[in-house]
């Protein structure tokens, strides 16, 4: 018995030894193996049930509700080591809200910004932008008594996959290049932060390599779709090599993408148009599989919580493997 206690003992202390290999094959910086980093429904869920709550009185841009978002981001970053990008998490600015009633009225937004630096010396000043806006329309149609639009597919389930991003990548360490994390608002009228945004970070001159911008991945596709689509798909050669680090399809081709205009109506096109860098939408959302697009409705109860952890967890592979290529094998196609 003493000998099996002294065994299994040993055991122990050698598994608690194993240094880690880092991306490159070498010994990790403190020769221990990190915590594992899991992506669970339950934490995803956590987070759809504040941002998609009435008391967020749907994000509307200027809102106290949208206020009430942004501090709790804030504080997710905070407790997952992403630091501020800026001076502070915040890049504001101020916009007039042409689509009002009063077209003179000056709206104050934010962006939430995050960042996670990459352990290569060389790579690291290359970044990898990755978000989603996380405002919404605020009130909307009532129905049975209800007229709050939480917006927990739009895009609440966005904004929670690039914060579950960043959890991943600040505690994992495994990210070459380094990582934004932007978290936009006033998305909903007319991509106002996303703008603001693109044009200070490339007036700061910000060597960007690609942008991923996650919109509506609260619901599945059919089975026979691909797990997501990406809008733009031709613009470059980004889904195939995401799908080949990923070892399977999990972003296609939908072919409405273009008729919708879905490449210029999000996030990702002021990246684009700012940058000229590979910049898309991924989405799993296909206008057939959830009836609920800028309604009441559209609430966390409503959420696939195994779908959103299946394709977060499919994508970090897919993630790790193109921000952490030796060159960049994401480029722009001639249109």
């Amino acid at each position: 018995m003493k000998k099996t206690i002294i065994f299994l003992v040993s055991l122990v202390l050698i598994s608690c030894s194993v240094k880690k290999k880092a991306a490159d094959g070498k010994d990790g910086k403190d020769g221990v193996i990190p915590e594992r980093i899991t992506i669970t429904a339950s934490d995803i869920q956590k987070s759809m049930d504040y941002l998609a709550s009435d008391e967020l009185e749907g994000r509307a841009t200027g809102s106290e509700g949208i206020e009430k978002a942004a501090v709790f981001i804030e504080n997710y970053f905070k407790a997952n080591n992403i630091k501020p990008y800026f001076e502070t998490y915040r890049d504001n600015f101020e916009f007039k809200n042409s689509r009002s009633a009063n077209p003179e009225q000056i709206i104050k937004g934010f962006n939430v910004v995050g960042m996670i630096e990459g352990n290569d010396p060389s790579l690291k000043n290359e970044f990898i932008i990755l978000g989603g806006h996380y405002d919404h329309i605020g009130f909307g149609k009532e129905v049975n008594g209800d007229n709050i639009a939480n917006g927990a597919n739009d895009d609440a389930s966005g904004t929670i996959a690039a914060m579950e991003f960043g959890r991943y990548f600040s505690k994992s360490k495994t990210n070459k290049r380094s990582i934004l994390i932007t978290l936009y608002s006033a998305e909903e009228m007319g991509l106002k932060g996303s703008a603001h945004l693109a044009a200070r970070l490339k007036e700061e001159g910000i060597n960007a390599y690609t942008m991923i911008n996650f919109e509506m991945i609260g619901v599945p596709r059919a089975a026979d779709k691909s797990m997501a689509y990406m809008s733009g798909y031709n613009r470059s050669n980004f889904a195939p090599i995401l799908n080949k680090y990923g070892g399977e399809e999990v972003v296609g081709f939908f072919p409405k993408a273009k008729e919708f205009n879905l490449f210029f109506r999000s996030d990702n096109f002021p990246f684009f148009k700012e940058l000229n860098i590979p910049a898309h939408a991924i989405s799993t959302f296909d206008f057939t599989n959830f009836d609920y697009y800028h309604h009441v409705d559209d609430e966390a109860d409503k959420m696939d919580y195994e779908h959103m952890t299946k394709f977060i967890n499919k994508m970090i592979p897919a993630l790790e493997g193109m921000m952490n290529a030796s060159v960049k094998e994401v480029v722009l196609n001639e249109e």
